[in-house]
């Protein structure tokens, strides 16, 4: 007899991690936007080295009483990884806790370069990006039909260099849905590299700490960006949106279309083909 899902999650649940290190995606700050999974690694682990300064502290309301939390903010990678190597060796399972998605701007590749020369297991375990949390709360589909279909997340140049091929200015010529990391200190410059290629009148979502509770969203021409970013001083944690999709009139996919036919439905005829039809 199989399992149902609820079973398989209870059985889970009371089975002790693994000594392990799990890189963990907190999502943009809202612990309602955690995985499950996450969710119930973290409710089990028993040392938490949680990047303080850009993960809420609400996340660990879920940890155990005994859990070792660990602040790392103001450690290097050098003081980090010594901890979670030793404490896995002492047979405990180790969550480093990462804004976001780990994928993106989370430094996770030496740290599992690192991890694998000293012969630590570890998982990978994904998380909502702020792109995602953005889209959602600004009620948008970022891949409109016949407008956009393209989402490039990027980052402009500055103290972690870009490369030349992925220049702010040669990736806005798309004219695509761009999603803007940890450009905000620079934010003069990247709005003089979008304007070379974006209307002046294209809405930018400026996204401030998206699911924290201070968060706050403007939407703004891009003419209007830096002038904002500079006057509200929202200047850590923010992320851009720009995109002609945020102004999208409406518009209709082929997924859902009558006329459209894949495996699992057939073509149907609308109103207007049946007149065509009728009219031949």
């Amino acid at each position: 007899m199989l399992q149902s899902v609820a079973e398989s999650n209870s059985i889970k649940s009371t089975l002790a991690l693994a000594p392990a290190v799990y890189i963990v995606g907190a999502g943009p700050g809202d612990p309602e936007l955690l995985t499950v999974k996450a969710q119930r690694i973290l409710s089990q682990a028993d040392v938490i080295l949680f990047a303080d300064s850009l993960v809420p502290e609400q996340l660990l309301g879920m940890v155990r009483p005994e859990a070792e939390i660990v602040a790392t903010a103001n450690q290097t990678l050098e003081e980090i990884l010594p901890i979670a190597i030793e404490r896995v060796r002492s047979h405990k399972s180790v969550v480093r806790l990462h804004s976001g998605d780990p994928s993106l701007y989370s430094a996770i590749g030496e740290q599992m370069r690192l991890l694998s020369e000293a012969n630590i297991p570890f998982e990978v375990i994904p998380g909502i990006s702020a792109f995602q949390a953005a889209a959602a709360k600004l009620k948008v589909e970022l891949t409109v039909p016949g407008l956009v279909q393209t989402i490039i997340l990027t980052r402009i140049s500055g103290r972690t260099a870009v490369p030349p091929q992925e220049e702010l200015a040669s990736l806005a010529a798309h004219q695509a849905s761009l999603c803007l990391y940890l450009s905000a200190r620079h934010v003069t410059s990247a709005q003089e590299k979008l304007l070379q290629h974006y209307p002046a009148q294209t809405p930018v979502a400026i996204c401030y700490r998206l699911g924290w509770p201070d968060e706050e969203i403007l939407i703004v021409p891009l003419a209007e960006m830096a002038a904002t970013t500079q006057a509200t001083k929202l200047i850590r944690t923010t992320l851009y949106v720009i995109s002609p999709a945020l102004a999208a009139e409406a518009a209709r996919s082929r997924l859902y279309h009558p006329e459209h036919a894949h495996l699992f439905r057939p073509a149907r005829q609308t109103t207007e083909t049946k007149q065509k039809d009728n009219l031949a």
